[in-house]
């Protein structure tokens, strides 16, 4: 562990998340805006669908994490002439993430394989995973936040072609992604979840089918732009307390230093904690 404790943003999902660092993805540009402000931590597994995670859902994101910091403090501090306690709810609100990104949906909206393996989850049960996943993170904490991205579109063409000979009967279509899309979305309307419609977002692109995507599938970096894009509008727009839009959010260490670049004017010095002239695209 390393200090001082920043606010952890947890992003979990299927390779979309994943590969979120990859192709100037979505998730390392999160990373360089929340710097200094907030700690990304990716949870991204390739090839999963909400069965799978919700099957390993307490293990991603374990409610009771007293017991286990209380072992690994009392183990570092074992040589300490004192006793060391905490209180159950102090230590699950000091370590719980203060936000989870969470999407699920590309894989589920597969067509079944006739062998009955495979990604595919049927729709009703699609839903009711991605209901327990909202409803577990929302049990961890009581200022936990969480933004669902809805299943995106495909360039079936280039997935049509690309399909490689170790695939067998892979069915991926727009009219599928739309479906889990918009059921994603309704449910968060229903559960109070705030959303992404990732899916409408990426096609307000006229080149989204070859500019978004590596593959066809999973996101090149105009389409992570795209993607952080809708995720600082949900942040600046959500009513939280406290705001998790990263202008609002404290800088760690912004004090003045003599350290710093001396100005042009030979007695001061620069401070650098806020500059972001190094950035491609001065985010809003």
């Amino acid at each position: 562990m390393v200090g001082p404790t920043r606010p952890q943003f947890v992003l979990f999902g299927s390779s979309i998340v994943q590969l979120s660092f990859s192709h100037g993805g979505w998730g390392s540009i999160l990373t360089d805006i929340y710097a200094r402000k907030a700690d990304i931590v990716l949870r991204g597994y390739y090839g999963w669908n909400s069965r799978r995670a919700v099957e390993v859902l307490n293990q991603i994101f374990p409610k009771d994490l007293s017991l286990t910091i209380e072992l690994m403090v009392l183990f570092a501090f074992q040589h300490l002439p004192y006793k060391v306690n905490a209180r159950k709810s102090n230590l699950d609100a000091a370590v719980q993430p203060v936000l989870v990104i969470v999407y699920f949906g590309g894989n589920d909206s597969m067509g079944p394989h006739s062998s009955g393996l495979g990604p595919h989850v049927p729709l009703p049960e699609y839903i009711e995973n991605m209901r327990k996943i909202a409803v577990h993170l929302k049990s961890l904490s009581d200022t936990i936040r969480i933004i669902f991205l809805s299943c995106p579109p495909v360039d079936e063409e280039r997935v049509r072609s690309g399909t490689s000979g170790i695939f067998s009967e892979l069915v991926r279509t727009n009219e599928l992604c739309q479906k889990y899309s918009e059921a994603c979305i309704e449910l968060c309307q229903e559960m109070g979840v705030k959303v992404v419609d990732l899916f409408s977002a990426l096609q307000k692109r006229s080149d989204w089918t070859t500019a978004c995507f590596t593959d066809g599938i999973h996101l090149a970096a105009e389409g992570s732009k795209v993607v952080v894009e809708e995720i600082l509008k949900v942040l600046k727009e959500a009513e939280w307390s406290p705001s998790l839009y990263w202008k609002s959010m404290h800088t760690e260490f912004p004090e003045d230093s003599t350290y710093y670049l001396v100005a042009a004017d030979g007695k001061t010095t620069l401070n650098p904690s806020e500059w972001t002239f190094h950035r491609e695209i001065q985010w809003d």
